[in-house]
């Protein structure tokens, strides 16, 4: 049987140019996030099913990579249903595991607890530009703090990191799943059809306005709900005069507090803010998890097409592992997509050390080459990249590759 050499789909190999590329985004990832005060942790890729499979992934759980029961636990024969074969599975995001993290160490943990995370999930989905089955994820959560001061900090710090890593020119799209609901109770929606109605307005982007109207009034809601609904998108602008028209619109349907907190999220970010991005409203923003309960937020970058990262509240997915509510937050920046993107912009890694490439005739004696070897380390204690290696026949071609590679310094050694 032959072996395949290619990955299994929806997976790559990385070569070094992006590896390098990838090394120095986690590197300014971790200094940035740091300096707001955010500590690394780090879970399990195997998560329980029951954990994962608990309704509130959205249509992420439709596409968990399942993992059989092993040794005595599996028994193929007696198997009726798939809970008798599987009882773990890979994690599909960072949240449910945090979530069961914090629960199980909470004692330990400061409140509020700021965490950074980042590490591979799976998912069995499509693969696309920028999109593979397994991809490298990073969270920002605070858990613990329930007022919107979580949210301004967790978009301060991403805006920052993007600040960082040069993008300009983006926007952080913002809305409030309670705001969503509110918008859907004014008009006439039933509370049982709110995640249908959702979906549809979801697509709003795609299909526009009168799209999204046929498609409420195909799933056989009233046209007067459907209009009264849409108008609404028609009469809200996307800044903090939209929030206020919106709760003058809703009234009772809508908590004063949820819209003070939206105004004072985007008026903390527009005032202290650095770099060339604009926070919007946009009533339209839904995001799939079921498990947000309040502001939700997601970076829109022209030169990807979609969404580069997003996040937002979701106040009671703790409680399903401890019985008590505990208030959470969380931002998460699509690093593979970020990582594409500077890799089609040509972007060159900053400061690096000096590299020299030391190459050695062909039958050197072993003296001389520790005579080399030692050279070479007392140069890397002065910072310089040092790679010894044995001179081909075509140096040219050699020391063109190199190049490549970002080697600058050549030195030949010959035998004495």
């Amino acid at each position: 049987m032959t072996l395949k050499k290619k990955p299994v789909t929806g997976m790559k190999d990385i070569l070094p140019e992006e590896m390098q590329i990838r090394d120095y985004v986690i590197r300014v990832i971790k200094e940035t996030y740091g300096s707001f005060g955010f500590s690394s942790i780090e879970t399990p890729c195997v998560e329980h099913i029951e954990n994962l499979s608990s309704k509130q992934g959205g249509e992420n759980e439709k596409l968990i990579f399942k993992i059989m029961k092993r040794g005595e636990k599996l028994n193929l024969e007696t198997a009726k249903t798939e809970s008798d074969l599987v009882d773990s599975g890979l994690r599909y995001d960072l949240t449910v595991p945090l979530s069961r993290y914090y629960s199980n160490n909470a004692n330990e943990l400061p409140t509020p607890f700021k965490a950074l995370q980042m590490g591979n999930v799976w998912r069995a989905d499509r693969p696309q530009r920028g999109r593979f089955r397994q991809f490298m994820q990073c969270d920002i959560d605070i858990l613990g703090d329930p007022t919107c001061m979580a949210e301004i900090d967790l978009i301060l710090a991403m805006s920052t990191l993007l600040n960082k890593l040069e993008f300009t020119g983006y926007v952080i799209r913002i809305n409030d799943r309670k705001l969503l609901k509110a918008m859907a109770a004014y008009s006439g929606f039933e509370e049982k059809d709110y995640d249908t109605v959702f979906i549809i307005l979801d697509k709003m982007d795609k299909i526009g306005i009168e799209g999204v109207a046929a498609e409420l009034e195909e799933a056989g809601f009233a046209k007067d709900s459907v209009d009264k609904y849409l108008n609404l998108f028609k009469e809200i602008t996307r800044d903090t005069a939209g929030v206020r028209k919106c709760a003058d619109l809703l009234g009772d349907f809508l908590d004063k507090e949820s819209a003070e907190n939206l105004l004072s999220i985007m008026e903390s970010v527009e005032a202290t803010a650095e770099g060339d991005f604009k926070i919007e409203f946009d009533p339209t923003l839904v995001r799939g998890m079921s498990y947000y309960t309040g502001p939700i937020f997601e970076i829109a970058m022209e030169e990807y097409g979609g969404s580069v990262g997003g996040g937002g509240r979701y106040d009671k997915m703790i409680g399903r592992f401890t019985g008590n509510d505990t208030c959470a937050c969380g931002f998460s920046v699509g690093f593979e997509r970020i990582v594409m993107l500077l890799m089609e912009k040509g972007f060159k890694v900053p400061g690096d050390a000096r590299k020299a490439a030391y190459l050695i005739e062909k039958g050197v004696s072993g003296a001389r080459r520790a005579e080399i070897l030692k050279e070479a380390a007392e140069e890397r204690t002065k910072g310089v990249t040092v790679s010894v290696m044995q001179m081909n026949k075509n140096k040219k071609f050699q020391k063109q590759q190199l190049t490549e590679k970002g080697f600058t310094e050549f030195k030949e050694f010959f035998n004495n």
